[in-house]
Formats: C-alpha cells, sequence, structure tokens
C-alpha cells in the first residue's frame, strides 16, 4: 500500500480524541495505553493505528478500540473503522510529542503486519440490546433474589461476591439480566473493562489461539478485565481443554479480585460432564436462581410491554396470553407484538377472538390434555380462592360460585361422567353438578362480565 493511497489525515482530530480519553480513562492509562499509538493513515473510511508490540495491540483493542471508534465517529462520520496493528519501530515508551504524518510514513513495517481491525459497531464483547436493562426488567417473587443480586453486581465498587451465578430455564430472564449488567457498569464507570460473551465464544475463541499458536495473547486478553460475564456456561460441558482453561482464567481474575458473572440453565451441582474442581468454583460464590414465572409476575411484563409498544391491549387478551403462555417469556412477549403488529397493520382491534385465530401454532404448542386438576387449579387461580376450596365443604358465595364455574367447564371440556366429576370435587352427588352447570348457564345469560369470565376461561383450558 503506497502512501499515496491515503486520504489527508488531520491530525487535530487525534488531538481531540486523545484529549477526551484522557478524561474518561485517566492519566495513568491514558500514558501507558493510548499516548504511544501512532496515527498511521486513513484510508476509505478506515483508520489505521500503530502500536509497538502484539500484548498493547491486543489490550487497546480490548479496552480502548471501540470507544476510539465511536469518538472517531463523532468527529468525522466517514470514518467507520479502526484498524491496529504491531510496527516495529513505534516508541513502547510515552512519547513527548505525537509523531508527525512524515515521520509516521518512515516506520518500518513489518511485511506482513498482525492487525486486529474493529469493524463499525464491533466489540470483543457480544452486542448488548439496549431493551435489556433494570429498568426494563419487571420483578416479581421468581426473580427478585437474582435482580437484586445483578443490581448489586452492577452498582459494587468492589467484589461483593465471586461469582454471580445465575440460572434457569429458558426465557426466565437470563441474558435480560446479563445485558442489565454490562449496561449499569458501562454506565456507571466507563473506564471498567468488561468482556460479556457466550461459553461458545469462549471455546471458539480458544480453539483458534491454539490454532494460531497465538494462546499467550488469547490469556492476556481474559485475564486483563475488570468483569468477565459468560453466559450459557453449560455449553463447555464435556469439553476438557476448554474447560481446563477456563477454570485457570477463573482463578486468575479472582485472585485478582476481579468479578466474574456466569449464567447457564442449571445450578453448579446439577451441570453435567463438567469438572469437580470447576464446579466447586461456580459454586463458590452467590448462586441465584430464576424460577418459572407466577401468572401475576407474566400479567406484569405483558403490561410492561404494552406499554413500551404503545397499544392498547384489553385486559382479558392479557390474561388470556398470562395462562395459555406460562413456561417461556420470550414467547410471551413474541406472542403480544404479533398481535399488535396485526392490529397496527391491518387495522383492527386486539380481541380473545383476534388473538386465539392469530397464535394457533403457538398456542398449539402450550396445549396438554386437560384434565380436571387443571380446571380446577386454573378457576381457583382466576377467582384467587385456594386449591383446596374446590374440595372443601365450605358452602360461602365466594367459594361456592369458583367451584360451580369449574364443575360447569369440567362438564363442557372433558369427556368425564357427572358421578366423576362430582368425586373430584369431594365427593359431590351428580345432583349437584347438574345444579351448578344450570346456575352457571343462567348467569352467563344474565350477567355479562360473569359471562366474559367464563368465556375466557374456556379459551385458556380448551384444547
Amino acid at each position: 500500500m503506497t502512501r499515496g493511497e491515503y486520504a489527508a489525515v488531520d491530525h487535530g482530530e487525534w488531538d481531540r480524541i486523545k484529549t477526551r480519553l484522557k478524561k474518561e480513562f485517566g492519566d495513568s492509562a491514558f500514558k501507558s495505553w493510548v499516548k504511544p499509538i501512532v496515527l498511521d493513515g486513513i484510508k476509505n473510511g478506515e483508520v489505521e493505528l500503530a502500536v509497538p508490540t502484539r500484548f498493547m495491540r491486543d489490550w487497546v483493542v480490548t479496552h480502548y478500540a471501540d470507544r476510539i471508534r465511536a469518538l472517531w465517529t463523532s468527529e468525522n462520520p466517514s470514518v467507520k473503522r479502526i484498524s491496529i496493528k504491531v510496527a516495529m519501530g513505534v516508541p513502547s515508551s510515552p512519547a513527548p510529542s505525537l509523531p508527525t504524518r512524515s515521520s509516521a510514513a518512515q516506520l518500518p513495517t513489518p511485511p506482513t503486519p498482525q492487525r486486529a481491525t474493529i469493524p463499525f459497531g464491533f466489540e470483543l464483547s457480544a452486542s448488548l440490546d439496549p431493551r435489556y436493562t433494570f429498568a426494563n426488567f419487571v420483578v416479581g417473587k421468581p426473580n427478585e433474589f437474582a435482580y437484586a443480586a445483578a443490581k448489586r453486581v452492577a452498582e459494587a465498587d468492589e467484589v461483593s461476591f465471586n461469582p454471580l451465578f445465575l440460572y434457569g430455564g429458558v426465557g426466565l430472564g437470563k441474558t435480560h439480566l446479563m445485558h442489565a449488567i454490562h449496561w449499569e457498569i458501562r454506565r456507571r464507570s466507563p473506564q471498567r473493562s468488561v468482556i460479556y460473551m457466550s461459553a461458545e465464544k469462549f471455546m471458539y475463541s480458544f480453539v483458534r489461539a491454539l490454532r494460531n499458536q497465538d494462546t499467550v495473547s488469547f490469556k492476556e486478553q481474559f485475564r486483563a478485565v475488570d468483569v468477565l460475564m459468560i453466559d450459557d456456561v453449560q455449553f463447555i460441558a464435556g469439553k476438557d481443554a476448554t474447560q481446563e482453561e477456563f477454570f485457570h482464567t477463573f482463578n486468575a481474575l479472582v485472585d485478582q479480585g476481579r468479578q466474574i458473572v456466569l449464567s447457564a440453565d442449571k445450578s453448579p451441582s446439577n451441570l453435567e460432564e463438567i469438572g469437580d474442581r470447576l464446579r466447586s468454583r461456580l459454586s463458590s460464590g452467590l448462586v441465584a436462581d430464576l424460577h418459572p414465572t407466577t401468572f401475576e409476575l407474566r400479567l406484569g411484563i405483558l403490561d410492561a410491554k404494552a406499554d413500551s409498544l404503545g397499544t392498547e391491549v384489553p385486559t382479558k387478551v392479557k390474561e388470556f396470553l398470562a395462562h395459555k403462555i406460562a413456561s417461556n417469556v420470550r414467547e410471551l412477549e413474541g406472542a403480544l407484538n404479533r398481535l399488535c403488529a396485526h392490529a397496527q397493520l391491518v387495522g383492527s382491534q386486539i380481541t380473545l377472538e383476534t388473538a386465539q385465530d392469530l397464535l394457533q401454532d403457538l398456542l398449539r404448542a402450550h396445549d396438554r390434555k386437560l384434565t380436571m386438576e387443571e380446571i380446577q387449579r386454573r378457576v381457583a387461580e382466576h377467582f384467587k380462592i385456594r386449591l383446596s376450596d374446590m374440595s372443601s365443604a365450605r358452602r360461602a358465595r365466594v367459594v361456592a360460585r369458583p367451584r360451580q364455574v369449574a364443575m360447569y367447564l369440567a362438564k363442557q371440556l372433558t369427556s368425564r361422567s357427572l358421578p366423576e366429576i362430582g368425586r373430584a370435587f369431594g365427593g359431590r352427588d351428580h345432583t349437584t353438578v347438574m345444579h351448578a352447570v344450570r346456575k352457571v348457564d343462567e348467569l352467563c345469560r344474565d350477567d355479562q362480565a360473569f359471562a366474559e369470565d367464563v368465556e375466557l376461561l374456556t379459551r385458556m383450558l380448551e384444547n
């Protein structure tokens, strides 16, 4: 590449960027890592920088490159990426002044310089979802402990517990909390270096380092961060070499007082094909689980989602979704997204009928064989009475009416006989069931609100 191929270089841009970096990261970090960087040219929207050693290149890539790119883009919108190369002759100690363009041109460059290119928007860490913040996390009994622990780690200046291990099933909020921790650390302490990635990417990075015989750089990158966050740790189960490297990285960071945050689908004690030494380390800090969501929490999530979408969603529809899609919050939010998008694009209202029609595939996946116990549980939950009241001798209206509704639904939605239904409700006679069916039919004709409750329960329970 000849010098004539480069665009004219404005060293004023680099000077202003360095001034801002000095303010953000402090004098010590600036003198050690930023000041030695040499501006080597700009071509086709790419800024080329040079540093004296491979270690410095890797450190700058990990801790400063993305910020340099962002600042440069704000100074000069035509700049979309930066590349950092190792060039012999670049001073390794802080220089009294920035080399001029002509002196940089005379630096002897290796025939095949080792280069780390940072494309537009790239970070060593995985990209963060701007929606996944603490402010957007709906807290309830199933997740309040994990939420509090994650917030403590994000806000603490010193390591409180190490590691923080979050675990739970698919779609319960692990990744949301991981992103929220990263966002909060970035907001409160932008000078702290954080790596957030999946265990799969960690493994691939390690394998690539082995293939390139460059494990030293790999170790330096991962053992020099302030916070290491690894998602889906269960992925390294059975991968002995990766586990060994992760074990040593874990120990090195803990010994230095650096924070580690991990997530998995199971607790450390239940992770299969994980070595005993590593399992012991994973359990040595704070283990916080995210339990399956309750109906109230799912309803709260739908309320928050509908507000963020700016769409009016009837309460009955949200209750229907919260009852029918109970195992996965992502699918729950996806169902609401689909309903809102359809309403906006077609210009129709969101109703129970449209919800059932549009979400047939999703609802079918969550359907299961209906049992008497399921009917009793859903009705008790809806009317906020105890499940045991379905079989009790209590005759107070607040209990008797829901019990009659449950009997009615059992008759309508199952193939059980009247005597069988009566026995399931505390050994009651079949005539009691017949009376309940007639009473509910009568109330549905005379009371619109009651009819809507029965319709909602029917839609939630029917196959």
